[in-house]
């Protein structure tokens, strides 16, 4: 017999037990009845038998069973706290709270904020939420789906089954919310969610701070408040430091890929393992932050985290969300700081994730030409829309606190900016001023970096923007974005392609090793050689290097001691440091077996001692991001393609820098300096500990009373080939 030939059965419970009901706190649970007393309904398919059980004073009601499929009702003479005794066909007796007998969950000033899109602890109000709820633990399920007709928490404790736990919407803000009683930690779960159209859905928890990953994509319920940290001396520094004055150099790391474990089955590290062997390694480069390429949870490793579904969640490849913040806390203990790769502008179409959440355009935008990057096959957040703004705001911040996490780099921020990036002429939308500017995902960002800042002093918001924009690392009431750092991107562009130049050649490109420094101060600048120079058939670095074996690892040395003197923060990308040959492959570790090598050694003991050199020198980066911390010595020696400079700090300290980017060795060349006395190599790229031909310069280097470069005194050196000298005073 089918329901709707069932004769006697209610619209609501055809409804219910069709999955469709849009009020199922209407209907189950406590009903009071206009003649006086209250009617109980329970729906419990795998129930033989039911009854109530009053909380306190005894009382038990038994409960008759309305409908084979499992909906039972009982009569309470009043309203009063009872439980759910449960037989199931097998015999075994559960006892369980009603979730239908609880009242409404969030409080009227959560939905107002997120509706504003001004909720700044978002994270605490929306997904799973362990909690005790009028003396009943349980946790707590709540979902934005404005437009959906029922929604559902479906998982491993009602065996997936959409009518069992169907939600209550709070229509003044599109919120679904149901509190269960009983259900454990790491219990997996969905949203079900039946569309306007009529279509079932099953979404994975947007706010979930656990899930799995690739074919099976169930959220985990997991509970953030055990935690105990041990950073407390970093965060007070931290809140005290001044980044633009300080040193910064970061080691980019994809951590699923650093070093496997081939005995394993070439498993990735866990979390744990990390911790125990990657922030040692790193500290012991002198790198002061580890940047993570990201690691919020997604289904593609070929993605390589750039295309998430579970925003707050770490990704379960490596482990917990717990052994994740230990990673982050040992690594602060160990004083290094920890940079996260966010991506707010755009995410994949996956059936499980953000995509059509409840079966019309909610994150994204309806039209095509807004809401879907045709290049990348990935969906736009619609920045107009509030309750998308708080999400994406909300979850910067959780990163910040919850985590820990000293810096976000935002991904891809040009994608955002330009209303036309990568887009036909015909296939985009302009503005209401008729501009190709994004102005919603300008003023997001704008309030990003406001609220970050405020809320998180110390921590650093950085722009991946690859356009000349201007005023990304400007503040916004000064007409910027607000962004503490941008990437360097021209300077990357030109300096490789000068590098891979022919020796011979380079004085013809002259020009693209110097004009970086006619825009050096436009913004607060990172150098980077990151991920994105070695994949996709663009080969390794120590490979983009022209000449033989020798030159090649020279021209590496000079690339990055010239790298390090540029003023800016620094970022290299894992296997960079020793000359990696094979370009990255996400898949697989990095070529660990190249120290059996000298010169991959040697490589890396020179972006030790770069590092080191930096750090303590307050030349190299203490004006990072001001005119009066660099000064040409001589930038138009094409014809030797050399290149002299020096960096200082605010006390008068300098730092003499000369670049030969010729295999010919300069003996007797000539250098300014301000300064009389005695001067000292401070690093020389060719030196034998570097693996180069041994061309050195003695202590001491005498100031001559010859006048040279603009200055009253000068210093003589051999400048080896193929390489850069510092020169500090002894």
């Amino acid at each position: 017999m089918s329901l709707n030939d069932d004769p006697g059965f209610s619209a609501d419970a055809l409804a219910l037990l069709e999955a469709r009901h849009g009020n199922p706190f209407g209907f189950l649970g406590p009903q009071q009845q206009p003649g006086g007393g209250v009617t109980v309904r329970v729906f419990q398919p795998k129930a033989h038998a039911m009854r109530l059980l009053a909380r306190e004073g005894g009382g038990a009601w038994p409960m008759r069973r309305e409908h084979h499929h499992g909906l039972f009702v009982a009569e309470l003479p009043e309203f009063l706290a009872y439980d759910v005794e449960i037989v199931g066909y097998d015999g075994r007796v559960s006892r369980t709270a009603d979730p239908y007998s609880f009242g409404p969950l969030l409080g009227e000033q959560d939905i107002y904020y997120f509706r504003e899109g001004t909720h700044q602890r978002l994270w605490e109000c929306l997904g799973a939420r362990p909690r005790t709820l009028d003396g009943v633990s349980g946790v707590q399920f709540v979902v934005w789906a404005p437009n959906a007709r029922r929604v559902s928490v479906v998982g491993d404790f009602n065996d997936w089954d959409g009518r069992v736990n169907p939600m209550r919407l709070r229509i003044e803000g599109g919120l679904w919310e149901i509190f269960l009683p009983g259900i454990r930690e790491l219990s997996h779960y969905k949203f079900e969610i039946l569309s306007a159209e009529g279509h079932v859905l099953v979404k994975s928890d947007p706010f979930a701070f656990f899930g799995q990953h690739g074919v099976q994509t169930a959220s985990l319920v997991f509970d953030l408040q055990r935690y105990r940290w041990s950073d407390h001396e970093w965060m007070e520094r931290r809140a005290r430091q001044d980044l633009y004055r300080a040193p910064m150099s970061v080691y980019e790391v994809h951590l699923g890929s650093w070093k496997r474990i081939p005995e394993q089955g070439n498993r990735p590290k866990s979390y744990l393992e990390l911790a125990d062997d990657l922030i040692p390694y790193v500290k012991s480069l002198n790198f002061t932050h580890i940047e993570l390429m990201p690691v919020a949870e997604h289904p593609f490793d070929g993605s390589w985290g750039y295309q998430i579904t579970g925003y707050f969640a770490p990704t379960s490849r490596f482990g917990n969300p717990d052994e994740f913040r230990q990673f982050v806390d040992r690594c602060h203990q160990a004083g290094l700081g920890v940079i996260l790769d966010w991506v707010p502008g755009h995410f994949p179409k996956d059936a499980h994730g953000l995509a059509q959440f409840d079966g019309t355009a909610l994150y994204e935008h309806a039209d095509p030409r807004q809401g879907e990057h045709q290049d990348w096959g990935t969906l736009i957040f619609n920045y107009g829309r509030a309750e998308v703004k708080n999400f994406l705001l909300a979850n910067a911040l959780f990163w910040l606190e919850q985590f820990h996490i000293d810096g976000l780099r935002v991904d891809a921020v040009a994608s955002m900016l330009y209303l036309d990036y990568s887009r036909k002429p015909w296939a985009w939308v302009p503005n209401k001023f008729g501009g190709r500017e994004n102005l919603e995902a300008i003023d997001f960002l704008r309030e990003l970096n406001r609220v970050c800042y405020a809320q998180h002093p110390g921590t650093t918001i950085i722009a991946e923007e690859s356009t000349a924009w201007p005023g990304v690392s400007r503040p916004a009431d000064a007409g910027g974005l607000g962004f503490g750092f941008k990437w360097n991107m021209g300077w990357m562009n030109d300096s490789l392609h000068y590098m891979q130049e022919e020796p011979v050649h380079r004085k013809y490109h002259h020009g693209e090793a110097t004009f970086s420094m006619l825009y050096a101060y436009d913004e607060n600048f990172i150098l980077v050689l990151s991920h994105d120079e070695v994949v996709h058939g663009k080969g390794s670095l120590i490979n983009k290097m022209p000449g033989d074996r020798w030159q090649k690892f020279a021209n590496l040395r000079l690339f990055y001691a010239w790298m390090w003197a540029h003023p800016g923060k620094k970022l290299l990308f894992m296997g960079g440091e020793f000359a990696q040959w094979n370009e990255w492959n996400h898949a697989r570790s990095l070529d660990w077996h190249l120290f059996l090598g000298e010169e991959h050694a040697a490589a890396q003991k020179l972006v030790q001692d770069l590092n080191w050199l930096y750090q303590t020198v307050p030349a190299l980066h203490e004006l990072d991001h001001e005119a009066d911390g660099f000064e040409w010595l001589d930038a138009s020696d094409a014809d030797q393609s050399i290149f002299a400079f020096v960096r200082r700090d605010r006390r008068g300290g300098a730092v003499y820098v000369v670049v030969n980017a010729t295999p010919v060795p300069r003996k007797g060349y000539r250098i300014g300096v301000a300064k009389p006395g005695s001067y000292r190599e401070l690093l020389n790229t060719d030196a034998p500990g570097y693996a180069g031909s041994g061309m050195v310069n003695p202590l001491p280097l005498p100031a001559g009373e010859t006048p040279w470069q603009g200055r009253p005194y000068s210093v003589i050196i051999d400048l080896p080939p193929l390489g850069a000298v510092f020169l500090g005073q002894l």
